[in-house]
């Protein structure tokens, strides 16, 4: 239904927490390539639990080939630097969530080149930077599923 794009992702826990919300909500994991850890981890194996086989996942080496393989139709990319809400958008069915990695976010080019599907978590605490990766995939995919599974036609 949705698809989850993780560019470069640093953190095995937060990947391991990340497969079993996709398992969970049966989205597709993608993982975009350089990783900071092997897939094989114990760390990653611990966060996703007994879920990790049943994981539509798919890794990519770069951006261009998930691009060619994925040929997404809608993209979203998730940034503490933009002020468009995520609550501004209707997701729809097949939709493509990307996210950067834990220390820097997207990559650079991405913020001009995507600059119109830039998408944030609004976040009224002054003291914080940013959500945890994990928690901020699983806000923005349960508001993408809540608008096409749950929401009142």
């Amino acid at each position: 239904m949705f698809h989850i794009v993780l560019v470069a992702p640093e953190i095995p826990q937060n990947t391991g927490t990340i497969g079993r919300l996709c398992v969970c909500t049966e989205a597709r994991l993608h993982l975009v390539r350089p990783l900071a850890f092997s897939l094989d981890e114990a760390r990653i194996r611990r966060a996703g639990l007994d879920y990790w086989p049943y994981l539509d996942l798919k890794v990519h080496d770069t951006w261009d080939d998930f691009l060619a393989a994925g040929r997404p139709t809608r993209l979203f990319f998730c940034t503490t630097k933009t002020s468009r809400s995520l609550y501004d958008v209707r997701f729809v069915e097949g939709d493509t969530l990307v996210f950067g990695n834990e220390s820097s976010g997207l990559p650079p080019p991405f913020y001009e080149r995507y600059r119109d599907d830039l998408l944030t978590i609004p976040m009224p605490g002054v003291h914080a930077r940013s959500h945890n990766l994990a928690n901020a995939v699983s806000i923005v995919l349960y508001e993408a599923l809540r608008q096409v599974r749950w929401a009142p036609r």
